[in-house]
């Protein structure tokens, strides 16, 4: 038996407004399930089936490891972010040849916005 793909990854969030409007407004996914108001929410990538990134209410667990996010121009995405005023990590180039940067989200779980070079 393999896995076919990853489906979803679930986030804890102690505040659903704040992580659906980072994810939805600023990161511009889609909502596909809840909202705002909602203990449970899905969002995904535009133009993406899968997979899908859940927020459920509760106690946040940072530390676990980091979301990767493909963007297409990791620099100006840096810039819109700062311009957001969020505090990202500067971008560099890594060993494994993609660039990339770090920032956290609202809850404290960490992620990566990257892209190969």
């Amino acid at each position: 038996m393999n896995v076919e793909k990853i489906s979803a990854v679930t986030l804890r969030v102690v505040n659903m407004r704040d992580s659906v409007r980072l994810y939805r407004d600023v990161l511009g996914m889609e909502i596909i399930y809840g909202g705002e108001d909602a203990y449970f929410s899905s969002l995904r990538a535009k133009d993406a089936q899968y997979p899908i990134l859940n927020l459920e209410q509760g106690r946040s667990v940072t530390g676990w490891g980091r979301m990767i996010f493909y963007v297409p121009d990791v620099d100006a995405m840096w810039v819109y972010l700062k311009e957001k005023g969020f505090h990202p990590q500067s971008p560099q180039d890594a060993s494994w040849g993609e660039r990339y940067f770090h920032m956290s989200d609202p809850d404290g779980h960490e992620l990566s916005f990257a892209f190969p070079i």
